[in-house]
């Protein structure tokens, strides 16, 4: 049991952090309703046109799923950078073939025309 002690102690306090953080904000936030030109949306100065409920064509979230699928996998390639010298050619073909798979998914993105705006 004491070696579950750290961890207990530690849910402990990830449960009283939040639960300060949650009194905090609920304190320190305004309880009356805002009134006039203070409700409304701002941004930048300019003022709203319309709804803020307005579709956006798939293209737009296709685009975002493919910049984050790429850009999360390209993380993996500084580590990689860092231990090339160690890793020698076993490490290498590993790369190439990581790369190689990178590529097959922009080749499939670009043939189902992900990247273009229709």
């Amino acid at each position: 049991m004491s070696g579950y002690l750290s961890v207990f102690v530690y849910l402990a306090f990830i449960i009283a952090c939040a639960g300060v953080s949650l009194g905090a904000a609920w304190l320190l936030s305004p309880h009356r309703p805002l009134a006039g030109s203070k409700s409304n949306t701002y941004e930048c100065g300019a003022e709203p046109i319309g709804t803020a409920w307005v579709q956006f064509p798939v293209g737009f979230y296709l685009v975002a799923l493919v910049f984050i699928v790429f850009d999360a996998l390209a993380i993996f390639l500084f580590p990689w950078v860092l231990v090339l010298g160690t890793l020698g050619a076993r490490g290498l073909v590993t790369m190439v073939l990581f790369l190689a798979i990178l590529g097959l998914g922009w080749v499939y993105a670009y043939r189902e025309r992900v990247f273009e705006w229709r």
